[in-house]
């Protein structure tokens, strides 16, 4: 489907598997891909996977367009917005298997899906926006406020520190771990009993039971489109 992301669909099962070879930015190519194969799976699937290469899932926005600056910037940063908002009221269950570090907008990633598989070593999870001079974004903070424990949101966003998976796991980053070996296998069973589920219940309750999210990420992004307006 694209260089960046490779898109396949098999009994009903549509996954999308990030590999820009790096890092895995979400670039506005790759946030194209990642939309693109979405609107494929609503026609195609009845169940998603978005998954990263070996060692990654998602080290965030590309940086290299933070430094150019401009009307590419704000673009990148309303589209994963967007992209968020977007998983957040998806109609088919979208599981993440983490396949590594998930770090900054690649943890808000991660969290806007509806079932987290992640590995049980070797990852870090970290909303490191503070850290490297930036204010967290206003979608970002809802995207974080809806899945994470309370107890860890001013861990996570304010003093952006670390998680390794056993504590990302207690604080809501993940819904499961698996080791590297098991993590198809892991993936798979979920998918077999999603694919179960009644797909009209399913997309109504999510739908219901996010509305307010849902509700509050449009507001959200209004803000912060005004503050991206101040970057130049």
């Amino acid at each position: 489907m694209d260089s960046l992301l490779t898109y396949t669909c098999e009994a009903g099962v549509a996954t999308l598997l990030m590999d820009d070879g790096k890092a895995n930015v979400l670039s506005m190519a790759m946030l194209g891909a990642l939309n693109a194969g979405l609107d494929r799976a609503e026609q195609e699937a009845r169940v998603v996977v978005l998954q990263g290469r070996p060692g990654m899932f998602s080290g965030g926005f590309d940086l290299a367009v933070f430094k150019r600056g401009g009307q590419e910037l704000r673009e990148m940063l309303e589209g994963g917005a967007r992209l968020s908002e977007r998983l957040l009221g998806y109609p088919l269950p979208v599981i993440a298997a983490c396949t590594g570090h998930a770090i900054a907008m690649g943890a808000f990633l991660l969290l806007s899906a509806d079932l987290r598989i992640g590995l049980s070593a070797g990852a870090r999870f970290q909303a490191n926006e503070v850290r490297i001079g930036l204010t967290v974004p206003h979608f970002a903070l809802e995207v974080c406020r809806q899945r994470l424990a309370p107890s860890q949101m001013f861990n996570v966003a304010v003093l952006g520190l670390p998680f390794n998976p056993q504590k990302a796991l207690a604080a809501g980053f993940l819904d499961e771990l698996a080791s590297p070996e098991e993590l198809a296998a892991t993936v798979q069973r979920h998918t077999a009993d999603l694919l179960g589920l009644n797909a009209e219940a399913f997309t109504a309750t999510k739908q219901r039971l996010r509305a307010t999210a849902l509700a509050n990420m449009a507001v959200a992004i209004e803000a912060d489109r005004i503050d991206w307006l101040k970057l130049g």
